[in-house]
């Protein structure tokens, strides 16, 4: 009689059958199924970041209209993330017991309830109220979406499929930007956030063209519906490719269903506390330098350059267009170099022209347009990267909220990011904003560069048993 090794899984149906779903995604090529599905959920991520940052934009009207203090615009800056804050660390404890799909239908249908509400405020604090319920949609949803794509993809260039399906939340970014310089100066923020409502809709789709994960299902002991999802997923995808699926490959083992820490003490046990730990740094620096740098450039460039509001509004979008092409380069790069080099990189990079830009004073607005537009390229490439290297470190017990535990920490990046470029911008010099800035992404490139584990090309199973 042959006996297991003391430290071999105990063989279940259940766990039988979540290593055979992780071989059985390997052999799927990629495929006009994977594609659409990647549209679908990126269609919300799109429009969840479009979401984000309107708030910038319309800073300026706001501030006219209700005679809003630094201190109080800064406020009004801040709660969305803090709901974000709270939307993240409440999504992925949620989408691990009900399911990936139903909370980002739910998020991006109260996100934009939230957006039509918005645009009928009449006060500041209905405005903040509203951000922040706005805000625990929008948080909640990316994490999720994040684990959701990482777990239908093989490992076979995974990164590369992720990021570009990632490159959605720039997009989404920079296209708000660039609506909200053509809305806001000829309508008012009012119609922009009423435009930002129509994309609800989308919520119905959801629900109705994307499959659960199989990988989650067979973890909550749903076997049956996780096998029949996925003889539907490969039918699809046989169907499309128009040829015989490959042989389905060597299954790994996997921890059976119900054993193996979980939840919040899981993430801070045995091999993923340092996990746990890197990976809320490497979110809190980056977003602490992306948002501390975009919440603010509109009000610096027409406050402290004088320049007119569709000017500011334009210098700032500019600056978001570079960083959608860092996005790109990392996307493209992110399987061949690795996930530890990519983001360490990119993070010394920004430090690197952050620190230079402090050095040359910020004298005038074209050489911060030219300076922040270069980091912008480097700190949006390093963030991007994230979305695809967090949900690979964790299992898929608790995958989801070891993704909304990163992104609770980019929110505590994105609420303090422009706390201290307010605090130190109310002081007058604007070049030890980007000395502080540049400072804090030089920290997240040593986190990356001494913290980090690569993880390119191996299965989530592999990483994260």
């Amino acid at each position: 009689m042959t006996l297991n090794a003391p430290d071999t899984p105990r063989p279940t149906p259940g766990s039988a059958v979540r290593a055979s779903i992780s071989a059985r995604f390997e052999r799927l090529p990629l495929s006009r199924w994977h594609v659409t599905v990647r549209l679908i959920v990126g269609a919300v991520t799109f429009f969840e970041a479009f979401d984000q940052l309107l708030i910038a934009y319309a800073m300026p009207e706001l501030r006219a209209e209700w005679q809003l203090s630094t201190s109080a615009a800064t406020l009004m800056l801040t709660i969305g993330s803090l709901g974000m804050l709270v939307g993240a660390l409440l999504s992925g404890r949620l989408a691990d017991r009900i399911g990936r799909v139903k909370v980002i239908a739910l998020c991006i249908g109260i996100s934009s309830l939230a957006n039509l509400a918005l645009a009928a405020t009449t006060s500041p604090e209905q405005f903040m109220a509203l951000r922040f319920v706005q805000g625990l949609a929008i948080g909640g949803e990316v994490p999720v979406a994040a684990t959701f794509i990482a777990e239908i993809t093989r490992s076979h260039k995974r990164g590369r499929f992720v990021l570009l399906y990632e490159l959605v939340f720039p997009a989404g970014l920079t296209v708000g930007a660039l609506v909200a310089a053509w809305v806001v100066p000829i309508l008012g923020w009012r119609w922009m956030y009423a435009l930002a409502a129509i994309p609800g809709v989308l919520c119905v789709l959801v629900q109705k063209a994307v499959p659960e994960s199989p990988r989650w299902l067979a973890e909550h002991g749903r076997t049956e519906e996780a096998e029949a999802t996925m003889v539907r997923i490969e039918t699809a995808v046989e169907r499309a490719t128009g040829k015989p699926l490959p042989p389905v490959g060597e299954a790994l083992p996997v921890t059976p269903p119900g054993e193996g820490s979980s939840g919040l003490r899981g993430l801070f046990s045995g091999r993923y506390r340092r996990r746990t730990l890197v990976i809320g740094g490497l979110w809190f620096t980056g977003y602490f330098v992306n948002y501390g740098i975009m919440s603010w450039l509109p009000t610096i460039y027409q406050n402290r350059y004088d320049l007119s509001l569709s000017d500011a509004l334009l210098y700032s979008t500019v600056t978001s267009c570079a960083g959608l092409l860092g996005c790109l380069v990392a996307a493209l790069t992110v399987d061949r170099a690795g996930r530890r080099r990519v983001i360490t990189s990119c993070l010394g990079g920004a430090a690197a022209v952050l620190l230079v830009l402090a050095w040359l004073g910020a004298s005038t607005p074209v050489q911060v347009l030219v300076w922040t537009s270069l980091a912008a390229v480097f700190f949006f490439g390093s963030n991007i990267c994230l979305y695809v290297y967090t949900p690979e470190l964790f299992p898929t017990r608790m995958r989801a909220l070891g993704s909304s535990v990163g992104g609770a920490f980019n929110r505590l990046g994105v609420i303090f990011g422009p706390i201290a470029v307010g605090a130190v911008y109310a002081g007058g010099d604007i070049g030890t904003v980007f000395l502080v800035l540049g400072g804090v992404a030089l920290a997240g490139a040593v986190v990356a560069g001494f913290g980090a584990e690569e993880t390119a090309g191996r299965r989530l199973e592999e990483v994260s048993p």
